[in-house]
């Protein structure tokens, strides 16, 4: 980066004014544990408990320890630099090298569009489901399915053209709706064990569906689950808009994934109560429908199965806009900072939105879809999140590294809020290594997807580069695209 650039950088951030420091501990709470519940648990739990049968439960806490272990150094970094730039910041800080840092932020972005394609799919399983039970039609085939996920992806990208005006009382009220949701399919579990036709027992119960062993099957499982995990991570961009953020964000972050994993266990105790053996194995190619099938089987006396599709509806599709509207203003940002082509942070004049972004980031969306879902043999929900789960893997190993590496930088004389234990990083770092493997049982598309991805990322920094090379144009700061 040239001096020059920094002088820019800096001179430019003088005359911003500063976010505005506005959340306290209870909505910074709402807003991790909104972030983390969502999408992830519609998503994948089927394919869990096809997996590992009755203790689908077992993955998810797993998933939460690695999770929390990596939230252990994202706390040690964000409390060292309380700076809106997440994992693309502490990359730079750490290794100070451009392309690095570069991956680091378009594999962030790179994730945010996989999750979407991913709550797609699902919400369109849910939204066709909540028709079949209320009697409207019959189950469509996939080919209605990718096409109602397809229409979801385009009418995000009209919702993010128009504005949207993200407000944090408008998240409190989605995360409510989401935690509603949960406790209705927690409800309906609690409820069969307590008329007697749940099966609690079975909650303690390993069936080797597909032949792997224990550690085999639970350590796939795990890495499944980590999808549903995820979230907590994109708080760190709040933290110039939070007070105290030194003192507040170790005790809420830790608290609001303790909560999540809560809800989640709750949820796979459900599950397994309510459905049997046969039908744990069967929801396995369910993808987005599995918990939609709990409350309408562990629900008889109460019309609750005809409302709940449509409420997972709503949670999955704020989670989809969530994740566009980062991507977009990600490739907005790394556009205007000289990283992607400049035409990527074109501006609608009058509504002033990316729309260059948001076109770009809808086509690659939109592009996964079809592309997974043209092979009849595939799932399109387990591949997709999959993607997002060791696209995010990868950052998280690249955190806790740098976290390591920063730990040396640190200066003596600053004054340190929180510390991960020992070599607690280290672990954590191999641990997310571990479960990105193919020896977790990973489809071999789901690396081809999130190559594929990258290799656009890479020729188009690659492109940029030579442009500003020849015309003598200074490359931004990558560390402000988040800010």
């Amino acid at each position: 980066m040239s001096t020059s650039a920094e002088h820019v950088s800096d001179a430019s951030t003088a005359k911003e004014p500063e976010l505005k420091r506005v959340l306290g501990p209870k909505l910074l709470l709402l807003f991790i544990v909104g972030d983390i519940l969502g999408a992830g648990v519609y998503a994948v739990t089927g394919t869990m408990a096809g997996t590992v049968g009755g203790i689908v439960w077992l993955p998810f806490l797993l998933a939460f320890i690695v999770a929390t272990m990596t939230a252990f150094s994202y706390l040690e970094l964000v409390t060292q630099y309380p700076q809106a730039a997440g994992a693309a910041l502490y990359a730079h800080k750490a290794f100070g090298v451009h392309f690095v840092t570069f991956l680091v932020a378009f594999a962030v972005v790179c994730s945010g569009i996989t999750s979407a394609a991913t709550s797609a799919n699902v919400l369109a399983q849910n939204f066709f489901g909540g028709l079949v039970v209320n009697g409207w039609m019959e189950m469509p085939g996939q080919g209605m399915l990718t096409a109602v996920a397809l229409g979801f992806m385009l009418l995000l990208a009209l919702i993010n053209l128009r504005g949207v005006g993200e407000s944090v009382k408008f998240n409190v009220v989605l995360t409510l709706i989401e935690v509603a949701a949960l406790c209705i399919v927690i409800g309906v579990g609690f409820y069969a064990m307590a008329q007697g036709t749940g099966n609690l027992g079975e909650v303690f119960v390993f069936t080797d569906y597909q032949d792997k062993g224990l550690f085999l099957a639970v350590t796939a499982a795990t890495s499944i689950a980590f999808f549903a995990m995820v979230g907590f991570e994109d708080s760190v961009n709040m933290v110039e808009e939070t007070q105290n953020p030194e003192r507040i964000f170790p005790r809420t972050m830790l608290t609001g994934l303790g909560i999540a994993v809560i809800f989640y266990m709750l949820v796979a105790v459900s599950v397994v109560t309510v459905l049997s053996p046969t039908e744990l194995e069967g929801i396995r190619e369910a993808e987005g429908a599995a918990l939609l099938e709990v409350v309408h089987k562990g629900s008889p006396d109460f019309p609750i199965d005809q409302i709940f599709p449509f409420l997972a509806v709503f949670a999955v599709a704020n989670t989809a806009l969530i994740n566009m509207l980062m991507a977009s203003r990600l490739i907005y940002g790394m556009a205007r900072q000289g990283v992607l082509p400049r035409p990527l942070g074109k501006v609608l004049p009058v509504r002033c939105t990316p729309w260059a972004g948001i076109a770009f980031s809808t086509v690659l969306a939109v592009g996964l879809i079809l592309y997974v879902a043209s092979d009849p043999d595939s799932n399109v929900v387990a591949n997709l999140s999959g993607t997002t789960a060791f696209l995010l893997l990868c950052v998280f190993a690249v955190v806790n590294l740098a976290c390591l590496v920063l730990r040396r930088k640190r200066d003596v004389n600053r004054k340190v809020f929180f510390t991960s234990p020992g070599p607690l990083p280290a672990v954590a770092g191999v641990l997310c290594l571990f479960l990105a493997g193919p020896w977790v049982g990973r489809d071999i598309i789901q690396y081809q997807i999130a190559g594929a991805l990258m290799a656009i990322g890479i020729v188009l920094w690659f492109v940029t580069w030579l442009i500003n090379r020849r015309t003598n144009t200074p490359t931004g700061d990558l560390t402000e695209i988040e800010g």
